[in-house]
């Protein structure tokens, strides 16, 4: 019999489990940086932690992955067993346990990384080929009167666009131009469409929308068909594709581009109570500018007369009674003019209220506008009296104080031969040549007795 071999020496350095897992940990992540995998997922969850857990196979193999915070919070999709995808991770080891992982940075549905490439590539050369120039983009009406909606006619989009447009302005006329916006028929079906609606010159204005979805579900909207058909339309257009976060290449070529359908409408119509705020508050200002003009000018009138009260000869009294009459017609004039021009203004405004709101509150602010011109004119009319009225008494006022009545009372002015009012009979001695002023003409006397 055989005797037992010896046992061997132990070697110079023993591994531990997690030194072993360690060196084979860097030599993986060393020997394979990031690379993209392709396949199945299964077993997927999601801790409170807010990490992703799963793995990914195929019909030959399986491989466990983990994607951590925050990056597994920005996934455009909600991961779910049976989804195909294409996943971009680094290749590494759980060294607690041993186990071969993939440590994802990205994930994306399988399909979508082409889709995205077109979309990169194609975006670039419609740049270059200045279909995204901001200086071709058209501005849109402030007031439209008449809209095509292009869109599916069961699709949500429709609906909310519909609710907005109603709630904001009513009097906008809308039409639906349906067009499927997913699947292979959709693309020529817009393109034809919006050809149609542009050479129609029935509108003021175009949307193209639909709701959100992954990059596959907006392929017809990434269409170069219907980019350049969007860029050859004489009508502008208002591009609203999918969510907030999601960008078309039809959203690059319209005149303008909004987040979502319902702000799509928003931008396309102004706010019906907002502008029956704005009007009020202009009609206001224009009273009030009415009323200041109305104290300005009454004031001034008010000065005329004091200034006309301060000239006491009759000659200046008479030319400036002249020009004061003058400058009444001429207010009058100038009032009737300012109130003809305001309600000019105001019939405008009424105009353009008549075919921006509904008829019950025309005619509210109608009759409003009545009873503010019979008011003003009321105004106007008592305040022309009263300043006529405040001429004629200062004219009998210095008709009483003027020495020309006292003249006409049968009494006379004496003057001496320098000109000089005589007042003392002292003044004049025999012989002195005197001149008298009577109310009509004058007597040259002379002095024959002193007493």
């Amino acid at each position: 019999m055989h005797s037992p071999d010896p046992p061997t020496a132990p070697p110079r350095s023993i591994l531990t489990p997690s030194t072993l897992n360690r060196l084979v940990r860097g030599l993986l992540e060393d020997a394979l940086p990031l690379v993209w995998i392709e396949g199945e997922l299964c077993n997927v969850s999601r801790p409170a932690s807010g990490h992703l857990y799963f793995t990914l196979k195929d019909a030959g193999a399986q491989v466990r992955a983990a994607m951590f915070k925050p990056k597994s919070g920005w996934l455009r999709f909600k991961p779910a067993d049976g989804m195909h995808v294409l996943v971009r991770a680094r290749v590494g080891l759980y060294e607690p346990r041993g186990e071969f992982q993939l440590v994802a940075e990205h994930m994306e549905l399988a399909g979508e990384g082409a889709l995205r490439r077109q979309f990169d590539l194609l975006k670039a050369r419609l740049d270059a080929e200045g279909l995204f120039d901001s200086t071709r983009k058209r501005p849109l009406p402030r007031y439209a009167r008449r809209i095509g909606v292009i869109t599916s006619a069961t699709g949500a989009a429709i609906r909310d666009v519909l609710s907005v447009l109603r709630r904001r302005w009513p009097l906008v006329e809308v039409e639906v131009l349906p067009v499927p916006v997913q699947g292979r028929e959709a693309p020529p079906a817009i393109v034809s469409m919006l050809r149609k609606a542009s050479a129609s010159q029935r509108y003021d204005v175009l949307l193209l929308t639909r709701g959100g979805g992954s990059l596959e579900d907006l392929v017809a909207f990434n269409d170069e068909a219907v980019a350049r058909a969007l860029h050859a339309s004489v009508v502008p257009v208002v591009s609203a594709v999918g969510h907030e976060i999601d960008f078309s290449i039809a959203d690059f070529v319209a005149d303008l581009r909004a987040a979502t359908p319902s702000a799509a409408a928003e931008l396309l119509v102004p706010d019906a109570r907002a502008l029956s705020r704005h009007l009020a508050q202009a009609l206001q200002r224009l009273r009030l500018l009415q009323h200041r003009r109305l104290q300005s000018q009454t004031q001034r009138v008010d000065h005329l007369l004091a200034r006309l009260q301060a000239q006491r000869p009759q000659a200046r009294l008479a030319r400036d009674r002249e020009r004061l009459v003058q400058l009444h017609r001429r207010l009058h004039a100038a009032l009737r003019e300012q109130a003809r021009i305001r309600a000019t203004r105001l019939e405008r405004l009424h105009a353009r209220l008549l075919t921006q709101h509904p008829r019950q509150r025309l005619q509210l602010l109608q009759r409003r506008l009545a009873e503010h011109e019979r008011s003003l004119r009321q105004c106007m009319g008592h305040r022309m009296e009263r300043a006529q009225l405040t001429l004629r008494q200062a004219a009998r006022a210095l008709q009483a104080v003027s020495p020309l009545a006292t003249l006409e009372r049968g009494y006379a002015i004496v003057f001496d031969h320098e000109g000089r009012v005589l007042r003392d009979a002292k003044n004049a001695p025999p012989g002195t040549p005197l001149r008298a002023r009577l109310a009509e003409g004058e007597l040259s006397l002379k002095v024959t007795d002193g007493t």
